[in-house]
């Protein structure tokens, strides 16, 4: 039994690895630029580990920059995959059921993303020893930054476990045993929402940053990543309906476009009820408002950028809703793009500087990452890319084998 079980893993993974990387030229190309990206990254990192933070515009008062603004979004991104498998499996909907692989694989690769994000801005791998278990000191239960850690680490491996054994079943044209892998599956709704709530506890737990002192924190974060993610998900749906021969039904789009707009408006209602909130009665408590949308004291780098996301977010959010043939895939790439971007603008960059300036003395400062800042997000961002395509790549060939070995078999029993 175990020599089989072995047989069929070696049999498995030799399969996937060979289907990851094999392709016509122009795959092999997508993957060289990825890989060229990616050692690009290396090498802004080589430059950090040598030189340290120094060589980023973080300082003593913007203590946390691009990297952590890009782990921040990036989690709820993570978080989203939910929105597929929250019906998929507990309202039984079995358009959704048909990418739920594809939604855990998104998932997976924004995981590794906001680890390496985590990783990058402690400055260099020796200050990485204390978040390792049974060797560094985690100050668990009272440090959130140790919740957060543990509930990335545990989401990632039930989105790594779950989809793996599914897989590994329609492999072998096998039926996963649901007694098996199911009580995971719940498991990990919940845990989805757990990762992105202890992120925002995590901010909002800072008594010296009133911009982050804010009890609608934790459900905006929520929103926002309940649009943002089906938003990358529709993308990487459309790539796929259009690119490869594994087809996306229309109806599978028009519910994730009923997702997207229902918390793209939730999320914007949360943001302008902040944006009352700070200005209507303005008190020393508004300044970092002040600082993100209008400037102060002449520094106002982040302007154009946060009333820019702003715009992005409200005409994503209308495109999804109203544009006439909102239903084809074509329709859903610009609106996708539109709110992706504005959601990352407006809940990373503008949401983590804001916090720290003006600082619990009063100083301002202006902040833009520095060359080294975005080329290592340049190649985190491609490592995630990477992950996504190579483990995406295997799934749809194995599950589109399945549903072909499914079909025949049920042509088979009704002749």
């Amino acid at each position: 039994m175990k020599k089989s079980l072995v047989k069929d893993l070696t049999a498995f993974v030799k399969d996937v690895t060979v289907w990851s990387l094999s392709g016509g030229v122009g795959y092999q190309l997508y993957l060289c630029t990825l890989a060229a990206l990616m050692m690009f990254g290396l090498y802004a990192y080589m430059v950090q580990f040598k030189l340290g933070l120094t060589v980023t515009n973080m300082s003593d008062i913007v203590s946390w920059g691009f990297y952590i603004a890009n782990f921040t979004f990036l989690v709820g991104v993570a978080a989203a995959a939910v929105m597929i498998i929250l019906p998929s499996y507990v309202f039984k909907d079995k358009d959704l059921h048909k990418v739920v692989i594809i939604g855990e694989v998104v998932a997976i690769g924004a995981l590794v993303m906001c680890m390496t994000f985590v990783f990058v801005d402690l400055g260099g791998p020796l200050q990485a020893w204390h978040l390792i278990p049974f060797i560094g000191r985690f100050n668990w239960p009272s440090s959130l930054l140790t919740w957060d850690i543990l509930v990335l680490n545990g989401y990632l491996a039930l989105n790594l476990m779950v989809p793996a054994y599914i897989l590994f079943c329609h492999y072998h044209n096998r039926k996963p045993d649901e007694r098996k892998y199911r009580p995971f599956v719940f498991l990990s709704i919940f845990w989805a929402f757990g990762i992105h709530l202890v992120t925002a506890f995590l901010y909002e737990g800072l008594p010296a940053r009133p911009f982050w002192n804010n009890p609608l924190m934790g459900p905006r974060f929520l929103a926002s990543a309940f649009a943002a993610g089906p938003a990358l998900i529709t993308m990487v749906l459309v790539i796929v309906h259009t690119q490869t021969t594994f087809k996306i039904q229309p109806e599978i789009f028009k519910k994730l476009r009923r997702i997207i707009v229902i918390s793209a408006i939730i999320n914007l209602i949360m943001l302008f009820s902040e944006i009352f909130k700070e200005f209507y009665l303005p008190t020393h408590h508004s300044l970092p408002a002040m600082y993100l949308y209008f400037g102060l004291q002449g520094h106002n780098t982040l302007v154009p950028w946060i009333w820019s996301a702003i715009g992005m977010n409200v005409l994503g959010t209308l495109m999804f809703a109203f544009i006439p043939g909102r239903n084809h895939p074509v329709f859903f790439m610009p609106a996708a793009i539109l709110l992706f971007t504005g959601i990352w603008i407006e809940k990373g960059i503008g949401l983590i500087v804001p916090g720290l300036v003006p600082s619990p003395l009063g100083e301002v400062v202006s902040y833009a990452p520095s060359w080294v800042e975005v080329g290592i997000t340049i190649g985190v961002l491609s490592l995630g890319v990477f992950v996504v395509t190579l483990l995406l790549k295997p799934a749809l060939i194995i599950e589109q084998r399945y549903e072909n070995e499914a079909g025949s078999q049920a042509t088979a029993v009704q002749d």
